[in-house]
């Protein structure tokens, strides 16, 4: 799978992809998200699995499973663009604001927001065609949350 989404990215136009792509496209972000601020800690990593574990309704094994594939994946993919298309193109817009709020979990998980992951996080949502009000009321949601 992770061949087949990698040859889609080198791609002038990607292919269609799967219901397994989506999720590993945005297992993906989660982790692009993560590492933006060049502090991918050990919090993060446990909120990527449960978020996973729970979206996806996934045994811990495979969760973890597909949070390592992701990183494999994020470190050789060139671009966010085609992460968050994979996920548009696969999930609907109610769906895609539930992904939004599932990254505003993982920005909050390690208790501060940075600049980096603000501004990533809203390059993302926009790039999934969520507005900046439904981003701000997901993220209003995890922090009534934490």
């Amino acid at each position: 799978m992770l061949k087949n989404i990698l040859a889609a990215f080198s791609a002038p136009e990607p292919s269609p992809f799967g219901t397994d792509d989506a999720r590993l496209a945005l297992a993906a972000l989660m982790v692009r998200l993560a590492r933006v601020d060049n502090d991918y800690a050990p919090e993060e990593m446990a909120t990527i699995s449960a978020v996973l574990r729970n979206r996806f309704h996934l045994d811990e094994t495979e969760a973890n499973a597909l949070r390592r594939e992701a990183e494999e994946l994020e470190q050789q993919a060139p671009d966010t663009v085609r992460f968050t298309r994979v996920v548009k193109d696969s999930v609907d817009y109610d769906d895609r604001i539930g992904v939004v709020e599932s990254l505003w979990e993982l920005v909050l998980a390690d208790g501060h927001r940075d600049n980096e992951e603000n501004t990533f996080l809203r390059l993302v949502a926009n790039l999934l065609g969520v507005n900046d009000r439904d981003s701000a009321l997901a993220r209003q949601r995890v922090q009534s949350r934490v």
